[in-house]
């Protein structure tokens, strides 16, 4: 081979698991199965899913995606998103008479039960979350206005004030970074001891194993890419685990034609791996721009096999 046509080698370590999670899966699923049984077009209130490529090929099969349901024409049918929804949007959605699915994530609908669990019992409710995102704005939809506060930071944790420390009550966003989580969750429990929680971990088993995914591969990775968007909260924590693990350079990338080559410079080792909202075809593709660059092998580390599965509505029972 000439020097010209010689490559440099790379390992990319490829993250396992990565990509979709079981909620992305049966989004997805629901606005296909959806298009196959009534046919196009069928609405979506908000991006299904955080990811642009999966977007655009639902809109190719005929999905329409709005941002509320006065866009949504009288008699036609209508999906909520993976991240779920205020309880106001249903209730809107009946009053017009409109066909909905709910497609939002049986982990994040386990949430919403848990929030209006602990306000019927009189408990105040905090939120450890991040303002403006779509799944805080459902989760707190669920209970009367006012009736949640939102934690974003272990600053927000300290200076916050409850009504009665022995009423209080707290869950989470289900895609939050593991360790901050901890630390605010930490700092609450520190400053009010009877504060109630979840009875289980409500940060999702994907964001988990992802995160974890990222922490084995880190010290061994020059460089780490992160596929996913950039209002995908998930993905974004994968970039900030990077980084806190060590990673001298960590980038989300949507496509592989955002890569900054320049900034990724020669290292001999990558990490790779995907947020949940992220389709394989964009890991292969972005394995596939490496190619042209670099001598690559490609080495796959495992940490967790996931098997879950979520049931698909009843209306779209085969």
């Amino acid at each position: 081979m000439s020097e010209r046509q010689a490559k440099p080698p790379l390992t990319l370590l490829l993250a396992s698991p990565r990509g979709f999670c079981a909620g992305v899966d049966r989004a997805i699923q629901i606005v296909e199965l959806t298009l196959e049984k009534f046919g196009p077009p069928v609405y979506v209130r908000h991006e299904i899913v955080h990811n642009r490529y999966v977007v655009e090929e639902l809109e190719r099969k005929g999905a329409v995606f709005v941002e509320e349901l006065d866009e949504v024409p009288a008699g036609a049918r209508v999906i909520f998103s993976a991240h779920g929804v205020p309880k106001s949007v249903p209730a809107d959605a009946q009053s017009r008479d409109l066909f909905y699915l709910d497609a939002t994530c049986p982990l994040v609908s386990k949430v919403h039960v848990e929030a209006e669990r602990l306000h019927a019992r009189g408990l105040e409710i905090l939120l450890i979350g991040h303002a403006g995102h779509p799944e805080v704005i459902g989760t707190m939809g669920q209970l009367p206005e006012g009736a949640v506060k939102l934690i974003e930071t272990v600053a927000d944790a300290e200076r916050f004030e409850p009504r009665d420390p022995e009423k209080l009550a707290f869950v989470t966003q289900t895609t939050l970074s593991v360790d901050d989580t901890s630390e605010i969750v930490t700092t609450l429990r520190r400053r009010f001891p009877a504060i109630a929680g979840p009875h289980k971990e409500d940060i999702c088993y994907a964001t988990t194993n992802r995160q974890e995914a990222v922490k084995s591969i880190a010290p061994r990775a020059e460089a780490m890419l992160v596929i996913g968007a950039p209002n995908s909260s998930n993905s974004m924590r994968l970039v900030e685990v990077a980084e806190r693990a060590g990673c001298a350079y960590a980038a989300l990338v949507q496509r592989a034609s955002d890569i900054d080559w320049t900034a990724l410079g020669h290292p001999a080792s990558v990490g790779l791996t995907a947020g949940a909202s992220a389709p394989d075809v964009l890991v292969d593709e972005v394995i596939d721009a490496f190619r042209e660059r670099f001598d690559v092998t490609v080495e796959e580390v495992p940490v967790r096999r996931e098997s879950v599965q979520f049931k698909l509505p009843r209306a779209l029972a085969v």
